[in-house]
Formats: C-alpha cells, sequence, structure tokens
C-alpha cells in the first residue's frame, strides 16, 4: 500500500461532482488524477479562459490553482472535524499560453495544524512551465452548538 496524506481521500469523478454549478465548471477546470500527494487536473483554454490579447488570463491561472489547492487542502485534513479555506494565493505568470489545454499540478510544501502551504504548477500542453502558484490554506475547526 502506498502512503498517502489524505485523511479524507477522494477520487476525480467525486471531485468533480463536488464542482459542478460552479466557477470550475464554468471554467471547464477537471480533475484527471489524484496521487498519494498531490492533485492534478486540466482547463481548456478558450474564450472563457483568455483576456483580450488571447492569452490565458492571470486570474484564470489563479482560479485554476486555488481549486486544485483547496481540494487537495480539504482531503488532507477529516474533514468531520476540520475544514480548509484560501487564505493567501500568489502566482507568477512565465510563460504565455494561446492555445491547447493546460495541465496542474497541487503538491504540499506543509501540513500544519492551523496552515497548509500547497504549491501548484500551470502547464502548457508541451509540458513548459507556465505559471507557478502558492497557496496557503486556513485550517479551520468546525464549530458544533
Amino acid at each position: 500500500m502506498t502512503d498517502t496524506i489524505w485523511k479524507s481521500p477522494a477520487t476525480p469523478a467525486q471531485l468533480n461532482a463536488l464542482g459542478k454549478n460552479t466557477a470550475a465548471e464554468f471554467l471547464g477546470i477537471e480533475v484527471t488524477e489524484v496521487g498519494p500527494d498531490f492533485v492534478r487536473g486540466t482547463m481548456p483554454v478558450s474564450e472563457r479562459t483568455v483576456q483580450p490579447m488571447g492569452l490565458i488570463h492571470g486570474g484564470i491561472n489563479v482560479v485554476l490553482a486555488e481549486t486544485l489547492g483547496s481540494m487537495a487542502a480539504n482531503m488532507a485534513v477529516d474533514t468531520h472535524k476540520y475544514f480548509c479555506v484560501g487564505q493567501e494565493v500568489n502566482a507568477n505568470h512565465v510563460r504565455a499560453v494561446r492555445k491547447g489545454p493546460v495541465s496542474a499540478t497541487a503538491r504540499v510544501k506543509y501540513l500544519g495544524r492551523s496552515s497548509q502551504v500547497w504549491e501548484i504548477e500551470i502547464m502548457d500542453e508541451r509540458g513548459r512551465l507556465s505559471c507557478i502558484s502558492r497557496l496557503t490554506m486556513a485550517v479551520v475547526a468546525h464549530v458544533h452548538p
């Protein structure tokens, strides 16, 4: 059995179902793989995801990064006791993308009791780095009356 960081594991199909009727579905974000310590997904470069110059919109890269990172963060906690919410996100856009899908992989950098840090790499269809993002998540306890 492979070691994993997941305390509340989910399949790509389950994660995609969570994205129904959300920005993820509107933008075409699809989770394609869950590994022992990462979540991977794709998003098309289309009229919904580009800016007026025809390049992928930097803010859309951030939506992709935060979507995958948030899913991963919540899988890394016991969701009966905790949930994770975004606290800070940044992105460095290093290569323009005009066509094809992009793929993104969220990998944990730090799993703490009250926070997590995830790194998300977004690649073009040729496997070249397009954007690198860091996402900090707050781990919040469920409050039960």
